[in-house]
């Protein structure tokens, strides 16, 4: 019988396996070990509360940021206008630092930047570190990436013939943007939105290295969950199930109609 076209060797498959049980176990302990009986009770305790509703909140405006100075970022990026590669890609990179850099190595970085004896905080007239907005600006920080990479990406992906025609046609440059570019990209702009929500609800090392930890103010969710595991181990559990279930409903939001090739 011929081999199947495309069908891969069997000794692929044991790596491959052992790669799904790496990634796939730890979540299915979480799930098995989780307090259910207590899960309710657990999840309405005051100090859980503050902490999601703070999350929830600067998480979104974290991602409204990203989104009025991540798109424009994005459409320069994938402008085209002459680029010379040097700069480009430089520009990426710097883009994409966040994204492999050590959430703390973040934090240390914006608190020498905002810090009081800061590059920009000594002359700033109050304090923003182990503030609320603190919290924002470490969400931003390391979530913007993700919504620029997103839209650029459609914006590459797009038809540009469109933009062409409109504008041969008269119609201005704000006009092609917000009647033509806009829509284009606006799955790109969903998605990117969503993973920055994402990414910004589940920032732990910067915003404790730069915003620190009070209830209220700005004990987030992710540091809510590291302190219980010290003296509440099953609140951790809850805690982490429910960050664990709201990254899957954004996974399973998506589709792969919104990041081809990222969601199947």
């Amino acid at each position: 019988m011929a081999r199947r076209r495309g069908a891969l060797p069997p000794v692929l498959w044991v790596p491959a396996g052992a790669a799904l049980a790496l990634l796939a176990l730890p979540l299915v302990a979480l799930i098995v070990r989780a307090p259910w009986p207590q899960l309710p009770t657990l999840l309405a305790e005051s100090t859980v509360l503050q902490a999601l509703g703070l999350s929830l909140a600067t998480a979104a405006l974290a991602t409204l940021i990203s989104m009025l100075l991540g798109v424009p970022l994005a459409l320069v990026l994938a402008s085209s206008v002459s680029w010379r590669a040097v700069p480009r890609r430089l520009f990426r990179a710097l883009i994409t630092v966040p994204l492999v850099l050590p959430p703390v190595v973040g934090g240390v970085a914006l608190l020498l930047l905002l810090g009081r004896r800061g590059l920009i905080g000594q002359y700033l007239p109050f304090g923003i570190p182990f503030t609320s907005a603190a919290v924002v600006i470490a969400q931003v920080f390391v979530a913007m990436p993700f919504l620029v990479l997103a839209v650029e990406g459609a914006l590459r992906a797009s038809d540009r013939r469109f933009e062409v025609a409109a504008a041969t046609l008269g119609a201005s440059r704000f006009t092609v943007f917000r009647r033509i570019t806009l829509p284009l990209v606006a799955p790109g702009v969903a998605a990117g939105a969503l993973l920055c929500f994402t990414r910004s609800l589940g920032e732990f090392g910067a915003t404790i290295t730069f915003a620190g930890s009070f209830p209220g103010t700005t004990q987030t969710l992710p540091v809510a969950t590291y302190l219980k595991l010290q003296t509440d181990p099953d609140a951790a559990i809850a805690l982490s199930l429910l960050l664990m279930v709201v990254s899957v409903v954004v996974l399973v939001s998506l589709r792969d109609r919104w990041v081809p090739g990222v969601v199947q």
